[in-house]
């Protein structure tokens, strides 16, 4: 029996002999310069046995993380989704204000917010790929939300309808009236 403590020997094999694939017959002379190349008359080790594989559990050291459910990741969007939920209302909320004080037509303005939003869902976007390339790319940790994503988006839909405010005529001026008195 072979000796299983050395580290070599849990990962060797043996491989049976291939059919229709052998060694050359050789000659038996000896000659100058030539290397005696084939298989020996006598057989000097034995084979190793042939071992199953144990799982570990710890897998191969370049194995990739196994794949998640689709569900998983959306539920890993909408944790801390109440922060753009909040911004994006509080920025609704301005826009509106700023639409109706312009008065006319809406349309101008409705396009304006949606364009908005779309800046918004870009950003987050962006704030989650810069999270996996920092985070789990760079540092090896594993994003369990998107909360700061989220935060990231908040703040901005935020600064977005104070922006609406600030374009708002009697809003400013109430402003003024209070920081003033």
């Amino acid at each position: 029996m072979v000796d299983q403590t050395q580290p070599w020997a849990e990962r060797t094999v043996e491989v049976p002999p291939q059919p229709g694939v052998g060694v050359p017959p050789q000659r038996d002379a000896f000659q100058r310069g030539v290397a005696s190349v084939g298989q020996s008359r006598t057989s000097r080790t034995e084979p190793f046995p042939v071992v199953e594989h144990e799982p570990t559990g710890t897998g191969w050291p370049h194995a990739s993380a196994p794949r998640r459910p689709l569900s998983w990741h959306v539920e890993q969007l909408k944790r801390g989704g109440e922060w753009s939920a909040a911004g994006a209302l509080f920025a609704f909320v301005c826009w509106g204000i700023w639409a109706i004080s312009g008065g006319g037509n809406l349309g101008g303005p409705f396009l304006i917010f949606l364009l908005s939003l779309l800046v918004a869902a870009g950003l987050f976007a962006l704030a989650r790929l810069l999270g996996r390339v920092v985070l789990e790319r760079q540092l090896g940790r594993v994003r369990r939300s998107a909360r700061g994503a989220h935060l990231v988006t908040a703040v901005f839909l935020t600064g977005l309808g104070i922006a609406y405010l600030q374009q708002t005529e009697w809003v400013v001026s109430a402003w003024n009236w209070i920081t003033n008195n």
